[in-house]
């Protein structure tokens, strides 16, 4: 998504309004955990801050499609990111323009839960000697605090 920065270079306005859908594409963005991106669009300005830096501010709103942690189904998972950077580091020399795709990219990569689940029933999800248990029914003894009480009679001796 290339933004031409004449405008705000010849000092005829104070900021660049940005209101776009984006589109990724899938073989140059790809991560192993997003599966696909939908409905993402971006609403925000470019600007001169204070220090003479060029800014980008905005908000970053989409769905990306994850695969689920316990089903390993695909479910999508809404995000909303507010974005505030300086943009000099990624503004070539020379050049009026610059491709916000990649920061906003690293803005969504960011915002991937490291798990993410919607199932509520973990009851079908068992087999032979194995079963998905929640955080509720994990026994709190410790299979080793028998060994530990042993040891502690051991010292005192």
């Amino acid at each position: 998504m290339i933004i031409e920065l004449d405008e705000l270079f010849c000092h005829n306005t104070s900021k660049l309004v940005i209101d776009k859908d984006i589109v990724f594409d899938n073989q140059k963005y790809t991560n192993n955990e997003i599966r696909e991106l939908k409905d993402v669009h971006f609403f925000g300005d470019i600007h001169y801050n204070a220090d003479e830096t060029i800014g980008l501010s905005g908000n970053l709103k989409g769905t990306m499609v994850l695969m689920d942690a316990i089903s390993l189904d695909d479910i999508d998972y809404n995000f909303d990111t507010l974005i505030d950077t300086c943009l000099d580091e990624f503004i070539e020399k020379d050049k009026n323009s610059i491709d916000i795709l990649e920061i906003l990219w690293q803005n969504i990569v960011l915002e991937i839960p490291l798990k993410y689940t919607k199932v509520s029933d973990l009851s079908k999800y068992q087999g032979d000697g194995w079963k998905v248990i929640s955080e509720d029914e994990i026994k709190r003894d410790n299979p080793f605090s028998v060994l530990a009480t042993k040891l502690e009679e051991m010292e005192k001796e």
